[in-house]
């Protein structure tokens, strides 16, 4: 088998190596992996920044799709053949999380989907939705159950509400298309009119290009008749936060996603306090939120939107195209 690892940090460390592939003990799982998607998190994890005490060598990236090539003892529930994809958290199965749910993430606690064949635990696989490839399937584990979550347990998203994404990244798109699925009016923020017409195409209903008006809250409110939006998909971090905090209605609901313009920015409170803001972290899901979306995105026939499908050869450009930020949608790495 093949696999990209790490012993040191920077997207230059990457090196791909050869090693014997380990038979699955009791409970495991041999998966041939197809294709591989990346998040943020993983370019963050390979620069040193998510978590600089990283044990290493260590293989990036959590989210991957494959095929069941073999199953250990007492495995009853796979069989060689059947179409897997892996979960983000392979101890979070369902509820709420603790401190030992979040243990064992793919990529970061334990080694990723950045390989070419990976043995996991019959209960961190999820089964892949009849109508998707493996490079679609391999965009869900991580942005698309993040989406998920943020609009229907952090803010529980109905018709008529408003929803505001920022960028158009796989979280972004993933949340764009969810809340479409539930008649929900999104508003965009871009700094490409280009993505923003493609979002559009996709039914944003109305967009705005942040570099020319970087005022992006006052818009959400004069598009919301002063009232502010149901929910905002946070995925800025500390520098876009206080002015989402201002875009949502009283009452309203900030999914803190991401950290893309940083994390240490002090933030004003009063006006979470004033307009009785709440703000939900999300930091992707169970096994059990993995498995109510894919019914729900089985039964839409919704696609992932994805920009590009790199070689496996060419993973490292792969995330020298996330660094750039320039994608559309997922990036996706075949291992075919």
């Amino acid at each position: 088998m093949k696999q990209w690892q790490i012993s040191a940090f920077g997207l230059d460390s990457l090196a791909l190596i050869e090693k014997d592939m380990a038979q699955p003990g009791p409970g495991q799982v041999h998966v041939r992996i197809h294709a591989i998607s990346l998040n943020y998190r993983d370019l963050m994890v390979v620069q040193g920044s998510y978590n600089p005490h990283l044990a290493m060598p260590r293989v990036p990236c959590s989210d991957g799709a494959g095929e069941v090539v073999a199953v250990g003892a007492g495995v009853t529930q796979w069989k060689p053949g059947d179409r897997v994809m892996g979960i983000f958290m392979q101890n979070w199965q369902e509820g709420r999380p603790t401190a030992a749910k979040a243990k064992g993430a793919l990529g970061g606690d334990i080694d990723g989907m950045l390989a070419t064949e990976i043995v996991l635990p019959a209960s961190g696989l999820m089964r892949i939705p009849e109508h998707l490839s493996y490079e679609e399937a391999a965009t869900l584990p991580c942005a698309a159950v993040t989406a998920w979550n943020a609009l229907f347990k952090a803010a529980d998203i109905r018709p008529g509400d408003t929803v505001l994404i920022e960028g158009t990244g796989g979280v972004s798109i993933f949340a764009l298309q969810f809340a479409k699925m539930a008649g929900a009016r999104v508003l965009g923020t871009s700094s490409s009119d280009e993505k923003l017409e493609r979002a559009k195409s996709m039914g944003l209903d109305e967009g705005l290009n942040y570099r020319n008006n970087p005022d992006w809250e006052k818009w959400a409110l004069q598009q919301t008749g002063g009232e502010g939006v149901d929910l905002v998909v946070e995925v800025g971090g500390s520098e876009t936060l206080p002015r989402a905090i201002k875009a949502a209605r009283p009452w309203g609901t900030v999914a803190q996603i991401g950290v893309l313009s940083g994390a240490t920015e002090a933030v004003d409170v009063r006006p979470i306090l004033s307009r009785q803001i709440r703000i939900h972290g999300v930091y992707v899901g169970s096994r059990a939120d993995f498995e109510a979306m894919n019914k729900a995105i089985s039964q839409a026939r919704l696609k992932p939107v994805i920009d590009s499908v790199f070689p496996f050869s060419d993973a490292p450009a792969a995330l020298r195209h996330m660094e750039g930020a320039g994608h559309f949608g997922k990036i996706v790495i075949s291992a075919e």
